[in-house]
């Protein structure tokens, strides 16, 4: 057995599986946890992107690997993001026809929905097993999808076009000089495999009525219920 290919995703797996014990013991915790990353995502990419322009305009000067950091942050978010917009039901949708379905129609599309949602998690992170089905994917199974993707460069430790790890860290703990891609990059196997479990959760949720859908369809129809006494004065 080639542990080498297998030990991302068991690494994966021990990953959902404990931070499935952990919501279910702190639920608050996690959901504080999520919130908090989201946030401080948000709140770096802000900052960076604020003093590159008054770097760039007020001195005529910049950081160099501002933009890539950007972008990589940008791409975290998304990454995480997709997962906790399934938890929370904010991901917009139209559910207009769906909702004219008798109930277990409707749950069962409900669900099917919830089901596509894993099944492009599943594809993202290894899409090789689609061979079974007759699917040629025409490349390795060991580097297909995310999983294969961030081996390789974990392997390979190439490092990013413009991020550097700072003189004091090279020189302190022998650090190579550009930032390895495999560390930008490990949101991608992990945001993906959230997104699964999300989306798995989801199924439960949908199947046993605690939940409508994975989507927020009547999102607008809410805010407006909410505030129809202000929209009357």
């Amino acid at each position: 057995m080639n542990w080498s290919v297998l030990w991302p995703y068991l690494a994966l797996l021990l990953m959902i599986g404990a931070f499935w014990q952990w919501e279910r013991r702190r639920p608050e915790a996690v959901a504080r946890l999520e919130e908090n990353l989201i946030a401080a995502l948000l709140a770096i990419i802000t900052i960076v992107a604020f003093a590159q322009v008054v770097a760039r305009y007020g001195f005529n000067t910049g950081w160099g690997g501002a933009l890539e950091l950007q972008r990589i942050l940008f791409a975290w978010l998304i990454l995480f993001g997709m997962s906790y917009g399934i938890k929370i039901g904010s991901h917009l949708g139209v559910d207009a026809l769906i909702r004219l379905f008798p109930p277990r129609a409707f749950r069962a599309l409900a669900i099917f929905g919830a089901a596509c949602v894993l099944l492009y998690a599943i594809i993202l992170i290894n899409a090789a097993w689609l061979t079974l089905l007759g699917v040629d994917t025409s490349t390795n199974w060991r580097q297909t999808g995310a999983v294969g993707y961030w081996t390789f460069m974990f392997q390979r430790g190439t490092g990013l076009d413009d991020l550097r790890w700072p003189e004091l860290l090279q020189s302190t703990f022998g650090l190579q000089d550009r930032v390895q891609r495999w560390i930008a990059y490990l949101m991608l196997p992990i945001g993906l495999s959230l997104l699964a479990f999300r989306s798995l959760q989801a199924i439960g949720q949908i199947w046993t009525g605690e939940r409508e859908l994975v989507i927020a369809g009547h999102e607008a129809e809410e805010l407006v219920a909410e505030h129809k006494d202000e929209l009357k004065g």
